[in-house]
Formats: C-alpha cells, structure tokens, sequence
C-alpha cells in the first residue's frame, strides 16, 4: 500500500454514491469519508498488487483509478474516479460499465450527491 501522507494526489470531481453503498455505509455506522480519503491519498484498500500497480500508473497518466474497501459487515464498496478526475463514485456490487464510454452507466443514474 502506497500512501502520501494523507496528501491528496488527485481530484475526486463530483462525489457521488449509489443507494446501495448508502446503506450498506449506515448499516455499519461508517463514514464515506474515511473511504474517500484513503482513495485519494493512495490506500487502495482490498486490491489485489496488480490492480494496486495499475493505480499508481492511473494516478500519474490520467486514467480510471479503482479502490475497494470491506465494511466491517463484510460488504465490499468500490470507489471509482473517472480518468477526467469530475467524479467519483461510491457502489457496492459488481461495476455495470457502458462498453461504448466505458462510465459506469446504471450508477450515476441512480447516484446521490454528497
């Protein structure tokens, strides 16, 4: 895990969340936050180290940076930066991408702003 001193090292844009990830954050208690802050300071979370590599190339070349963290009821939520840094969303579940744009397409029609 590569973290910066709690420097963020890119712009989240417009943070968003799905109702899923907003429930499955209440039903524990924890903020989105805390997650947010760890993506954007480096702290990937449960990534596998190739998927960690391929951030760390994302943050420096302009691309989609991915991060995934497990609740402490076991729920996975994903937090996902657009490569143009104008928004980042918080989901739970399997990523829905749109193969023509490659944005999450069910998500942002379904996100709330926070």
């Amino acid at each position: 895990m590569q973290q910066h001193q709690g420097k963020p090292r890119f712009s989240l844009g417009q943070v968003v969340a799905t109702p899923g990830a907003l429930e499955a954050l209440r039903e524990t208690g924890q903020l989105p936050f805390v997650f947010l802050h760890r993506h954007q300071t480096g702290d990937w979370g449960d990534l596998c180290e190739e998927d960690k590599a391929e951030n760390e190339l994302s943050v420096a070349q302009g691309y989609r940076i991915l991060s995934a963290y497990t609740l402490t009821t076991g729920v996975k939520i994903w937090l996902i930066t657009e490569y143009d840094r104008s928004v980042t969303t918080l989901y739970n579940g399997p990523r829905n991408l749109d193969s023509q744009t490659g944005k999450n397409k069910v998500l942002t029609s379904h996100a709330q702003i926070l």
